[in-house]
């Protein structure tokens, strides 16, 4: 009885064995079909700020009402506006 579990383990060690060599080929490969995805960059419309000043400070004016500018950040931003 001994004789036919080692035969079956064998058997069952051999077939791991030769699985093995082509699952550590299929992770060792990067996949051919990925492709580095290319982002957007911003358009100069969306990056600029808006040219009119008036604009800008309205805009500068709600970030502070929805809690986004601190009183000091608001001030900074309002004098670099005045300033051209």
């Amino acid at each position: 009885m001994s004789g036919r579990v080692q035969r079956r383990q064998q058997a069952r060690w051999d077939s791991q064995a030769q699985q093995q060599p082509a699952q550590q080929e299929q992770y060792a490969q990067p996949p051919q079909e990925y492709v580095q995805p290319q982002y957007e960059t911003a358009s100069a419309e969306a990056a600029a700020p808006a040219a009119d000043p008036l604009e800008r400070l309205k805009t500068l004016g709600d970030l502070k009402a929805q809690g986004v500018l601190t009183e000091a950040e608001f001030e900074a931003q309002k004098a670099k506006i005045l300033a051209g």
